[in-house]
């Protein structure tokens, strides 16, 4: 069915969780709603504040401009403007954009009659950031552990906080965040290879069917998840990566404070390793 013949059977009233029939309109392909409305609002206040703040700084050069945090001597108080406000503001108007975001992405999937999983792997992708911006600063006292917005200075925190905490791979939810990541590329990639491989036949021959992306996989490695499956699996991988990046930065600081390498004399102390030459107690 061609995109705009579909698109008359679900611009119909209805869907919408605030504002009724209110803001229920679209612009050219784009459906506003009141979610729509007050994400445009928020993102243009928050890019017009970092564009304030920029001017007030010491650069234009993209790659150097930052909007900082408050200071950690602030704790959790309300900074001046200059001082650490503007991040503060822009911060809010970001949670303002992305749960927006969500909302209308909510709206939709409700007209169309469809699942909510797009709504809800942003929403995980929203928490990772509200971990870093406002969960872990809050949990360790100050605003100013939380990113600033800027190109290098926010790799500059990375790095920083990384080694903060001795050599951040060490830490275990990292190594499975990193790991979900490159599982999710792989799938991904051989998901996508699959699918043009059955649509791009040799010139001649016919477009190939899913049956055949199946047995391509059954006879490859023994199993095909399925047409279905792979996207579930490609979901399940996606929101996991990012949520368990969230978690292995939110615990540092937190709950753990030494060198993340430390963490693993548990498995040095077991019984097996004992009286092994090199080990702790050998």
């Amino acid at each position: 069915m061609a995109l705009l013949s579909f698109e008359r059977k679900y611009r119909v009233p209805g869907g919408t969780l605030v504002g009724g029939n209110l803001f229920d309109f679209w612009v050219g392909p784009f459906y506003v709603g009141f979610f729509g409305v007050t994400t445009f609002f928020f993102a243009v206040l928050g890019t017009i504040l970092i564009f304030y703040g920029a001017a007030m700084g010491p650069t234009w050069n993209p790659w150097l401009i930052s909007i900082d945090p408050p200071d950690i001597a602030l704790g959790l108080g309300l900074a001046p403007m200059l001082q650490g406000g503007l991040w503060q503001i822009i911060t809010f108007c970001a949670i303002g954009a992305f749960v927006s975001w969500a909302l209308r992405e909510v709206e939709i999937c409700r007209k169309l009659g469809i699942g909510l999983q797009v709504p809800l792997a942003f929403g995980v992708a929203i928490f990772a950031y509200v971990t870093l911006t406002v969960i872990r600063p809050m949990l360790m006292g100050a605003w100013g552990y939380a990113f600033p917005y800027g190109i290098f200075s926010h790799l500059d925190w990375v790095s920083n906080t990384g080694y903060t905490y001795g050599n951040f791979h060490y830490n275990p939810l990292h190594m499975i965040a990193v790991t979900l990541f490159f599982t999710n590329t792989l799938a991904l990639a051989l998901h996508g290879g699959l699918v043009l491989s059955a649509a791009n036949p040799p010139k001649g021959q016919l477009m190939k069917t899913p049956d055949h992306e199946d047995t391509f996989f059954r006879d490859l490695i023994g199993y095909s998840v399925g047409t279905l499956g792979i996207h579930r699996v490609g979901l399940l991988l996606a929101v996991n990566a990012a949520f368990f990046s969230a978690l292995c930065i939110v615990v540092s600081g937190t709950i753990w404070f030494d060198q993340w390498v430390d963490w693993w004399n548990w498995w040095l102390n077991l019984p097996i390793f004992a009286n092994v030459h090199g080990g702790v107690n050998g």
